[in-house]
């Protein structure tokens, strides 16, 4: 077998182990890895230097799957779907904040791991990518972008402030009902500030 192969093979199993714990990785050891993907331990040094940084790229993939969902080619973006920009964008960033909270250990993983590396082709900018999406109306390019970062950085920041959310934000993050009102006026804030 060649060595893509038998990365992919790690990669894949990984996945497969993190999402039968439900997002919790803190569990998953090197030794269940190679077991399951039918490598020796030792391969998994070789080919990602530690558990962690294969955890890190395997979170980052599932991660990345999530966010194809509202990647062009998916979906005509440009159809009529009877949403207003706000509309559209609050659906956006909403459904994105529900997953991070259904995913809390993978999603913290990716952000780190953007944080301490920020790519354009990360995580991170590839939702700031999605928000853009939403934005049909005669918004300059620029424009579009700082709404979409802005709004990706508001929520990651939120999230990882963890459970001192409420006191930061004034939002109990945790509830879906808190977190749809932070998104709505989240995002309310930000479209009406680019108007100005």
């Amino acid at each position: 077998m060649k060595n893509e192969e038998i990365k992919q093979r790690i990669i894949e199993t990984t996945i497969g182990i993190i999402e039968e714990s439900d997002g919790d990785i803190n569990n998953i050891t090197a030794r269940k890895i190679a077991q399951n993907s039918g490598v020796a331990l030792g391969l998994i040094n070789y080919h990602f230097g530690s558990k962690e940084n294969l955890i890190v790229e395997c979170c980052k993939q599932i991660i990345n799957d999530m966010l194809l969902g509202m990647a062009p080619g998916k979906v005509n973006y440009t159809a009529d779907d009877g949403l207003n920009d706000l509309e559209r964008l609050i659906s956006f960033a909403s459904q994105t904040f529900d997953y991070i909270y259904s995913n809390p250990s993978m999603v913290k993983i990716s952000i780190l791991s953007d944080f301490k590396d920020y790519k354009v082709d990360g995580n991170s900018a590839f939702t700031q990518k999605g928000f853009q999406m939403a934005l049909r109306g005669n918004f300059p390019e620029k424009r579009k972008k700082l709404i979409a970062f802005s709004l990706a950085s508001i929520m990651q920041s939120a999230f990882l402030a963890g459970d001192n959310a409420k006191a930061i934000t004034g939002y109990e993050l945790k509830t879906k009902k808190q977190r749809d009102r932070f998104i709505r006026d989240t995002v309310t804030m930000l479209m009406s500030e680019m108007e100005e």
